[in-house]
């Protein structure tokens, strides 16, 4: 029996020893991964270098190779041609708009210094004399009095009221074929800027052709710079005629409010000037029956 409590004890005492040795073993295996850890975070980690590259590509700027620049040097001296000639279309109709818009708003006062103070004029020449120099009612009222201090020899035979008339009727033509100056050109290049443009364009297609011919094969740095010229032209001839077709429009109409007011003020001069002979008549045959 004590042999047997003897063995025991020595068994046990041999598994503690194997116990205590192995344990610490153990112990470091499960340790050592965390040592990179302790490394890493003792080791400051370096700045992501990103933050650099971004600012420069925001602020690089990137020219265009294919806008206007680029078709006036790069093209031939045909497209030069017909980008002149659209520049000098577009130049032209502005010009008319601006200037026929101004001498609309000048007739307009005109119209109204007419009716404010001709009216009210003991006679129909110092009425007109009270107008401005240049002014369409002026020459209206002066064709008028012309018309009927020369009604005389030949003009005689016929009667005054056509005579009369006839000549405010031709002062009142004169007038309107003065405020359709200019209209002719708006409806020009409003009927022929678009077909100006896709000549350009027409023009631009055959020379990407031609350099896919020389090239062999349609890559896109052949055909880009004559594509872009072609679909400039295009876009050029249409701002070129926009404007102008709408500025004909407009200018027609203030054009047609301006002549009634002319047309108008016409006809109350002609009733002014045949109403004056009689009056003068009635004014001279008064003392006679006295």
């Amino acid at each position: 029996m004590l042999k047997i409590i003897r063995t025991a004890g020595l068994a046990v005492g041999l598994l503690i020893a194997i116990g205590a040795t192995t344990v610490p073993q153990f112990a470091h295996a499960q340790t050592q991964p965390a040592a990179p850890a302790a490394s890493s975070e003792s080791t400051p980690a370096p700045a992501a270098p990103m933050a650099a590259p971004r600012a420069t590509t925001a602020t690089e700027v990137v020219e265009n190779p294919y806008g206007l620049e680029a078709l006036w040097k790069g093209g031939d001296i045909v497209a030069r041609i017909t980008l002149g000639i659209l520049v000098i279309m577009s130049m032209g109709s502005w010009y008319v708009i601006i200037t026929k818009v101004y001498e609309q708003a000048r007739m307009g006062a005109q119209a109204r210094a007419a009716e404010k103070s001709f009216w009210k004029a003991p006679s129909v020449r110092q009425g007109a004399e009270g107008l401005k120099s240049g002014s369409p009612f002026r020459f209206i009222a002066e064709s008028g009095l012309e018309a009927s201090s020369t009604h005389t020899g030949l003009l005689g035979n016929v009667d005054l009221n056509t005579w009369v008339s006839m000549s405010i009727q031709r002062a009142i033509d004169n007038v309107h074929s003065r405020t359709q100056d200019g209209l002719a050109f708006l409806a020009t290049v409003g009927s022929t800027a678009p077909f100006v443009g896709l000549f350009g364009t027409v023009w631009g297609i055959y020379h990407a052709l031609t350099a896919i011919g020389i090239a062999g094969q349609a890559s896109i740095d052949k055909v880009a710079g004559p594509v872009g010229e072609a679909l400039i032209m295009t876009a050029l001839g249409l701002a070129v005629a926009v404007p102008a077709v709408l500025g004909y429009n407009w200018l027609i109409r203030r054009n047609k409010t301006a002549l009634d007011q002319v047309r108008g003020f016409g006809a109350d001069l002609h009733a002014v000037l045949m109403s004056a002979p009689k009056a003068a008549a009635h004014a001279h045959a008064a003392p006679a029956r006295g």
